[in-house]
């Protein structure tokens, strides 16, 4: 075992980003993860990413790492067999399909489960399984939307914008993940499995906070506020004298006592004005701005040795080439180095969270296409050379 999941075998179906993303979480705490793509074409993120050196995708390495990959043409009956004994060996199927999609290839749970009936059967989607929308495309950035998240992200008075990253995919992963462990515990009582039915606009949805008891009970509707949360001051960026830039965080009352013994201005913290949670929220704009006079006199280094030396929570907001040379990062290895047949020594994150008697690893970067048809084919199927061979030519594999 590689892993503190390194009894579970889970194969994975869909491409892009939510289910797979699902697959790698399982992967680095050890699950060995069998991931089932096109012959000839495969997962189409092993295309995406801004940067390609050498032609190639870097985030594919990231999203695919722990796994094997194995080409199937899920198309035809053939292939549909040929990935019927996987499954039959498995204890976990992730995809990330349009409902009704492994039903029409034969492989519909309630078929899956007659002859595993421990099958446990994650699937992630924009909108879930039933519901008058389950029918519809459904990308991350549409569950964004619809979970309200896009909403309040920009400045006051402009458009929506997005994170710059795929955070309603990742979410929906992350939860399809918890719900598949969930499913495993549950088996262990039971012995039968389950479906996993994550749908990406409610794991936005899930992350909104008291979003909706504020419309129904309040009559309040929260709006785009830019860099700020309503009503929760002072966590704010704020302007150095040598020009950077950092972010304090201290809206709790007795944190905000001790910025204010840091600001050399302790009175701050009784004056009425900003005693409390409630008063700070209403005088954001003018808190902001007596913070920023006192900042824009300090260099970054001073700032942040004064602020951690009061206990007031400050930061720098960190790109990339900031992590590498952090020594934070570094001390805790956040940032690992992974062996890449292209790219040498490949830096990517570290599992996440850390466990203390079983953790997780990153053992392998991702995969070739079809890399490991032999192995799962001919040692865990039992297919000689002659028939891998025919399968081959007939471009099932």
């Amino acid at each position: 075992m590689s892993g503190p999941l390194g009894d579970l075998r889970v194969v994975e179906f869909g491409q892009l980003l939510a289910g797979p993303f699902c697959g790698q979480l399982l992967g680095d705490f050890g699950a060995e993860v069998i991931k089932i793509e096109d012959p000839g074409r495969g997962d189409p993120m092993r295309q995406w990413g801004r940067e390609k050196p050498h032609g190639k995708s870097l985030w594919w390495p990231v999203v695919a790492r722990n796994k094997k990959s194995v080409t199937c043409d899920l198309r035809t009956g053939e292939g549909q067999a040929l990935v019927r004994k996987l499954i039959d060996q498995a204890d976990i199927v992730v995809e990330n399909f349009r409902p009704g999609t492994l039903e029409r290839w034969g492989m519909a749970p309630e078929t899956l489960w007659q002859t595993n009936p421990g099958l446990i059967i994650t699937r992630v989607t924009g909108y879930g399984q039933d519901g008058p929308y389950s029918s519809r495309a459904g990308f991350g950035s549409i569950g964004e939307a619809m979970g309200g998240i896009r909403y309040v992200m920009g400045d006051p008075g402009g458009p929506p914008v997005r994170a710059g990253i795929s955070l309603g995919d990742s979410l929906a992963a992350t939860y399809a993940c918890i719900g598949t462990l969930v499913a495993v515990h549950a088996r262990s009582n039971t012995g039968r499995g389950q479906i996993v039915d994550s749908a990406i606009y409610e794991a936005v949805l899930a992350m909104m906070e008291s979003l909706l008891p504020e419309w129904a009970v309040a009559g309040y509707q929260r709006e785009r506020t830019g860099a700020t949360l309503p009503n929760v001051s002072p966590s704010n960026v704020y302007p150095t004298g040598d020009g950077d830039l950092i972010l304090i965080a201290a809206n709790q009352d007795t944190v905000f006592g001790r910025l204010a013994a840091a600001m050399k201005q302790p009175g701050l913290a009784q004056d009425p004005r900003y005693a409390t949670h409630s008063a700070r929220g209403a005088a954001m704009a003018e808190l902001d701005n007596l913070i920023a006079e006192w900042t824009s006199t300090v260099g970054a280094e001073d700032l942040l040795a004064t602020l951690h030396e009061n206990g007031v929570p400050a930061g720098r907001i960190f790109r990339a080439k900031d992590m590498f040379a952090d020594p934070h990062f570094a001390a805790r290895e956040a940032i690992v180095n992974v062996p890449h047949p292209d790219f040498g020594e490949l830096p990517m994150q570290n599992a996440t969270p850390k466990l203390s008697v079983t953790p997780g690893s990153v053992r392998t970067a991702g995969p070739a296409l079809g890399e490991h048809n032999d192995e799962v084919y001919g040692g865990l199927l039992g297919l000689d050379e002659t028939e891998r061979a025919r399968l081959r030519t007939a471009k099932i594999i």
